[in-house]
């Protein structure tokens, strides 16, 4: 999920930083210090939004560094269970396949790709359902529902499922509608 996040931090300002305008400087040291970091608590920190207040900066002995408690706003994403994304298949190997979601790359097992009994096709990289004659490809554009989230050493990993009505490729998704509307 998307957040606007407001931070409040102390921010360290190296000394080659310290003939600029204090507020570039400062913006300068967040952009290198924290964006793009997974965060367990904030997910990912996709960019600074705006700098709110700078405080005094403070100066300690054998630092060359200057110290500015800063309040900032950063747009984040964190993965939340049971949320719906929409992602790109961007590999696809005989254990399951990759979706780019936002800029995370997440696994959809095999087991967990179609409702459907699925055969991994070696030659051109395509799972595809048996009854169904359903195909999952790498480029596909998709929709899956997020089932497991685990952070661990500055890497994020995500589960997804595509089993549920309503997930899968697009083109799935247009059929399920179909059939449903069909029903009713």
């Amino acid at each position: 999920m998307f957040r606007i996040v407001s931070v409040e931090e102390n921010v360290k300002v190296h000394p080659s930083k310290f003939g600029k305008n204090i507020k570039k400087a400062i913006e300068e040291s967040i952009n290198e210090s924290i964006v793009d970091k997974i965060d367990k608590k904030f997910g990912v920190i996709l960019s600074l939004i705006k700098i709110n207040e700078i405080g005094e900066g403070k100066i300690y002995p054998a630092d060359p560094h200057i110290y500015y408690r800063v309040i900032f706003d950063v747009l984040t994403y964190k993965p939340e269970i049971n949320e719906i994304a929409y992602g790109e298949v961007i590999d696809n190997v005989r254990f399951g396949s990759f979706i780019r979601i936002v800029c995370f790359d997440s696994l959809v097992h095999i087991s967990q790709s179609m409702d459907d009994f699925v055969s991994f096709n070696e030659k051109t990289k395509t799972f595809d359902g048996k009854e169904t004659k359903r195909k999952l490809k790498i480029g596909d554009l998709v929709r899956a529902r997020i089932i497991s989230v685990s952070y661990e050493e500055n890497n994020l990993k995500i589960g997804c499922t595509m089993r549920q009505p309503f997930l899968g490729t697009l083109e799935w998704i247009k059929e399920d509608r179909k059939k449903h509307a069909k029903k009713s």
